[in-house]
């Protein structure tokens, strides 16, 4: 009798198995459950060496049209101080001051503030949690749209995109100046990114940083270790140097609007490498 009881009230293999593949689903996250997850700033080295790498990219781009860096900033704001010190200076005719804002000048203007517009951008990760991947995937796409505007506009501008010397650029039409804009804007949305998640590879952006920190580290000759505050700052180096080079080759074939699709089409695959990284491990 006591048997047959407990024959009757223990579960079955198969009450088991339904048992434990229930609580497997149940504790098994969302995708939306996924994406409010934080990444590991430790584990984002491949997502931001192609940050690096679409740097050089879209720098490559700009300086071969107009001479202008769509993300080092520090020369675009000096030259406007040039540009306003110009002002007081005899022009070498004699016939008075030169008066006119040059259009290398509105360039440099123009990359500057709309690089600072997607920086500012970068607020909003503050808010949502600028290690979450609903911001780190969210950002990355709205490169991905920027970088495709400024292709379009380049496109549609129907001027060239090498300039044969440093007074003559190629784009002087405003539609050149919608794609200059949109570049520098992904830019500076991706410098934010790279900001916040507080690595090795500092922006994203500059190098100069970079450099400094890289050639005063301790442990600069170690070079039978692996030494992350080393090892990271180079492959952000070489990622940069990469991407312009790329960035050079392609524009050389296809043009600039182009070598821009391409642009988007890598930063894609970068939109989607935030969802695979690794997450921060949750102590308990």
């Amino acid at each position: 009798m006591s048997a047959a009881t407990t024959m009757e009230g223990a579960p079955t293999s198969k009450e088991t198995y339904d048992a434990e593949r229930a609580l497997s689903k149940s504790s098994r996250p969302t995708f939306w459950e996924h994406l409010n997850t934080e990444v590991d700033p430790a584990q984002a080295t491949g997502p931001l060496a192609a940050f690096s790498f679409m740097t050089g990219f879209i720098d490559a781009i700009s300086f071969t049209a107009i001479f202008v860096w769509c993300g080092f900033q520090t020369g675009n704001f000096a030259q406007l101080a040039l540009a306003i010190a110009r002002l007081w200076e005899i022009q070498p005719s004699g016939s008075g001051h030169d008066l006119s804002f040059h259009v290398a000048d509105r360039q440099a203007l123009t990359s500057l503030l709309s690089f600072m517009a997607g920086s500012f951008v970068g607020r909003l990760g503050d808010r949502i949690g600028p290690h979450k991947r609903t911001w780190l995937v969210g950002s990355t796409f709205l490169q991905v749209l920027l970088t495709m505007a400024a292709a379009l506009t380049l496109w549609k501008s129907g001027q060239g995109s090498i300039a044969a010397e440093r007074g003559d650029p190629s784009w002087t039409n405003t539609l050149t100046f919608a794609g200059l804009a949109f570049m520098s804007a992904s830019l500076g949305v991706q410098g934010i990114v790279g900001k916040r998640l507080n690595t090795q590879f500092g922006t994203t952006i500059v190098l100069t940083t970079i450099w400094v920190e890289l050639f005063t580290d301790p442990r600069l000759f170690n070079l039978r270790q692996k030494v992350k505050t080393r090892d990271h700052r180079l492959v952000a180096a070489v990622a940069l140097f990469t991407g312009a080079f790329v960035g050079r080759a392609i524009l050389a074939q296809i043009g600039a609007a182009g070598a821009l699709g391409v642009g988007a089409g890598i930063r894609v695959l970068i939109t989607l490498g935030w969802i695979v990284i690794p997450g921060k491990v949750v102590s308990q």
